[in-house]
């Protein structure tokens, strides 16, 4: 089984029924002041649509309210870093990345800020990433466009939301996989990236998957494959990438909650069982999957082991790749 679903399974059992929540938790500490989730990311992408998810749920909870307060640059760098120097008081929280949490550590020279500046709260979901084209280019399907970027060495651009963010990575991971030449275009987030995309200015883009779906069901945008080793629930249709050529192919990005390192941990508590709450809810579980997105909560400790996990697979695809930045 794999090691998400365990700590789902555990995390599930563990949880207080929902009408507890608030009164074991609010009796031990409260905010003061209004709370901000710093998205490393411009809005509109995955990463900004699950922070605004959560954060109308929370303001309530917490008797203050929460804003989103949206930092992108350096692949999720800036915001990450503004977290971890923050006072670890609780009025503070980063929605965290595969790539601010994982990746970012392996592909940069100089980090601002060390991962264990940052302490894990939850992981919330789970999204895969696709493959997606503007309609004009004259390719039917994923192996279609690695023959094309083959025949046309370095002359197809591929967007990512960042350096360092998932799709990059698996733009690298393609390339090292397939032998295909593709230019790899960095956006401040996925909101910039889209209106090129449908314009014909950028050819290709490999991010998060639920940004794309209303272009996609709307004829804007074409999504040739998904990076999950299984068929992603919200688009059926659409096959892997492992199914279109490149065996063993997997890159699921994933989204989640931290805070400050020496976040005292009755607030660290307070704060897990609060989006555990959120997690549970019908309504938001409905909504993420609208979107895209696999609900996949895993609380402090699971989500720090799945962190780990995670470094051991990014550390070795960096590597092969090749890929560096300063």
């Amino acid at each position: 089984m794999p090691l998400y679903r365990r700590g789902l399974i555990a995390s599930a059992l563990a949880l207080p029924p929902l009408s507890r929540v608030h009164a074991q938790g609010s009796g031990s500490w409260a905010p003061t002041r209004p709370v901000r989730i710093v998205v490393p990311f411009q809005g509109g992408g995955a990463t900004d649509l699950t922070a605004r998810l959560f954060a109308e749920r929370l303001g309530p909870m917490l008797g203050q309210p929460v804003v989103v307060d949206n930092r992108p640059g350096a692949g999720g760098n800036v915001g990450a870093e503004l977290v971890a120097r923050s006072d670890p008081d609780g009025h503070t929280l980063l929605m965290c990345t595969i790539g601010t949490a994982s990746i970012n550590q392996y592909l940069y020279s100089r980090m601002p800020y060390r991962p264990e500046d940052l302490a894990a709260l939850a992981l919330v979901n789970l999204v895969a990433n696709a493959v997606v084209v503007t309609p004009g280019l004259p390719v039917q399907d994923f192996a279609g466009l690695i023959a094309y970027a083959k025949a046309n060495p370095g002359r197809l651009n591929v967007g990512s939301p960042g350096n360092g963010t998932s799709g990059h990575l698996c733009g690298e991971y393609l390339k090292a996989e397939t032998g295909a030449e593709l230019t790899h275009v960095p956006y401040r987030g996925t909101g910039g990236l889209i209106p090129d995309l449908i314009s014909g200015q950028l050819q290709v883009a490999i991010d998060n998957l639920p940004a794309y779906l209303p272009h996609v069901r709307e004829g804007r945008l074409r999504m040739l494959a998904v990076t999950s080793r299984d068929r992603w629930f919200a688009v059926p249709e659409v096959p892997t990438v492992i199914e279109s050529g490149v065996p063993g192919f997997e890159a699921v990005a994933w989204f989640g909650m931290q805070a400050p390192a020496r976040t005292p941990a009755h607030i660290m508590e307070h704060y897990a069982r609060a989006i555990a709450a959120i997690s549970r809810d019908p309504q938001v579980v409905q909504r993420q999957r609208e979107i895209g997105a696999e609900p996949s909560y895993l609380g402090p400790a699971e989500f720090e082991a799945f962190i780990r996990a995670e470094n051991n697979k990014w550390r070795e695809v960096v590597r092969r790749s090749g890929a560096k930045l300063e």
